[in-house]
């Protein structure tokens, strides 16, 4: 062990571990204990002077508030370390590598927030005058004009919130595309390797949702059993919802076969486009044959995710589903893009099926996405693309020796799949290898999901991690393989070890929710009898 000028060791070592006394706070070091702050705010009082308000009449119709309202008061520097102290405990993507397969978290360049803040941007409001936000609607309308042509596609709806909003979207596009063809289909096909949400939007809607199997051996829709279920509901069929790439991070080889299956028999193509920043630059959905599309621009484009949102799923429309697009929408006008806001500025050939949402949208999210677009280029985003599918194959050939392949080692696209069959008989559960990695540093893959394969672990590293983090990744994931396979169970078993917390009951937190504090009873206390 080297010494320092002072002669002390330079790691605590084994003499560290030795001794660890329990301290009179609680905390360790820069590891902070806080309770809640229900119990060391005050109620009573509050770190901010507020007026008495003046006599005023309440006109919420008898629903004001009768109770105080019995917040905690904190002075400011409280407030400031309580919210730092719990940034600190939860994981980032500012902090290290996030592995949720399917949900893309990817690094938010910093340029994007400082655009997003600009005068004009930062503090436009949804309620004021059209002529004082023309240029709002100029980068919407950019925006818009880009992601068709990202797409191969002829109209965009910008207003949905989120990508399940715009699966809603898209969906209710087509059914009042059927309605005003005189044509009302019961059935929805949707393929087993399809994202959760899309059965759960089609039975929304009033549909019934008919499952297509996906092929064993590779986990993409079985062709064969596609035109089957078809053949069955001939003239029945509204649309197929599904997912390219698919949740198994494999594109469908079938993709222009199934689009031209489902248009013979009168129906539309809507596809999930969560995983397009697998493809943008490569392959456009349009041109496969694809009827509508959301997108979701914190996945492909770099707005923020976590925490939910705000989201934006914009949703792009092939020709024959174009003149259907909701309220508000941008039209071309003579002296630039004009907002349609309402049915009665709409011309003919517009049908909007009504408005999903009270305004336009995310707006800054459109200003960050846009940022992207502009500061990466059309050869950026392909790049883009290329380096997530690269990155994922990387981690990919760097464990597919020790953890097990569903559908074999070929190459995958922007994520990769693993299962549990390699934790066979090592008495190491699916849970407790993710809860494991925790205690290395990493928030855990994406488990159980997607379904078709038995104990998931879908992992993404995305575009932005550089070859160093990977490999220190993956060397990490094999130390916790051979660890398991070693039959090191107690590694596993009690993970996480280091986090602020230890293993919950999530089951019962999901299901027995306590969402309100309540001040415990005071313990009794025995007195102690003098001898």
């Amino acid at each position: 062990m080297s010494m320092n000028t002072q002669g002390r060791p330079t790691s605590a070592g084994d003499a560290g571990e030795a001794f660890r006394p329990k301290t009179f706070t609680g905390n360790r070091a820069l590891d902070m204990e806080e309770p809640l702050i229900f119990e060391f705010g005050r109620l009573d009082v509050t770190g901010v002077d507020l007026d008495e308000p003046e006599d005023f009449v309440p006109e919420l119709g008898g629903h004001e508030r009768k109770d105080a309202l019995e917040l905690p008061g904190l002075a400011e520097p409280e407030a400031m370390r309580h919210y730092v102290r719990l940034s600190r405990n939860n994981y980032a993507i500012d902090s290290g590598l996030y592995p949720l397969g399917s949900c893309t978290m990817k690094h938010n360049p910093r340029l994007n927030e400082k655009m997003a803040r600009l005068p004009g941007f930062g503090d436009i409001h949804p309620l004021q005058p059209l002529s004082t936000v023309k240029g709002a609607v100029e980068l919407i309308d950019q925006l818009s004009h880009w992601l068709m042509t990202l797409t191969g596609t002829s109209a965009v709806a910008m207003s949905p919130k989120a990508g399940a909003h715009g699966e809603l979207c898209g969906m209710m596009a087509i059914k009042a595309a059927h309605t005003a063809a005189g044509r009302d289909p019961k059935i929805v096909l949707v393929p087993e390797s399809a994202h959760g949400t899309n059965p759960a939007t089609a039975a929304l809607l009033g549909y019934k949702v008919v499952n297509i199997d996906a092929r064993d051996e590779d986990g993409t829709v079985d062709l064969d059993a596609l035109k089957r279920t078809i053949a069955e509901h001939q003239g029945n069929i509204a649309a197929i919802m599904l997912t390219n790439p698919n949740t198994c991070g494999l594109f469908e080889r079938d993709i222009i076969e199934i689009a031209a299956a489902i248009h013979a028999a009168d129906a539309y193509f809507y596809c999930d486009g969560a995983n397009f920043n697998a493809i943008v630059g490569k392959a456009r959905p349009g041109d496969l044959g694809v009827d509508a599309m959301h997108i979701n621009l914190h996945k492909t484009f770099s707005t923020p995710h976590g925490g939910g949102g705000p989201g934006s799923g914009p949703v792009v429309l092939s020709d024959r589903l174009a003149p259907f697009a909701p309220l508000p929408f941008i039209r071309k006008g003579e002296n630039g893009p004009v907002l349609v806001e309402t049915a009665a500025g709409t011309v003919e050939g517009e049908k909007p099926f009504g408005r999903m949402t009270a305004f336009h949208g995310q707006m800054g999210m459109y200003v960050r996405a846009l940022s992207y677009m502009l500061s990466h280029g059309s050869d950026g985003l392909r790049q883009a693309s290329e380096d997530a599918v690269l990155n994922a194959n990387y981690v990919r050939v760097g464990l597919q020796d020790l953890m097990s392949l569903p559908f074999g080692e070929r190459p995958c696209m922007h994520e990769v799949l693993f299962d549990d069959t390699f934790l066979k008989d090592t008495g190491v559960t699916t849970l407790d290898f993710a809860k494991a990695m925790i205690d290395e540093g990493y928030h855990p893959m994406t488990m159980y999901f997607p379904l078709v394969v038995h104990g998931a672990m879908l992992i993404e590293p995305t575009e932005s991690e550089s070859r160093a983090a990977l490999d220190l990744f993956i060397a990490t994931m094999r130390d916790l393989v051979m660890s398991a396979k070693r039959g090191e169970t107690a590694r596993f078993s009690g993970a996480p070890y280091y986090s602020p917390r230890r293993r919950l009951d999530e089951t019962k937190a999901a299901r027995s929710p306590i969402l309100k504090w309540t001040e415990p009873e005071p313990a009794e206390v025995t007195p102690v009898a003098a001898e």
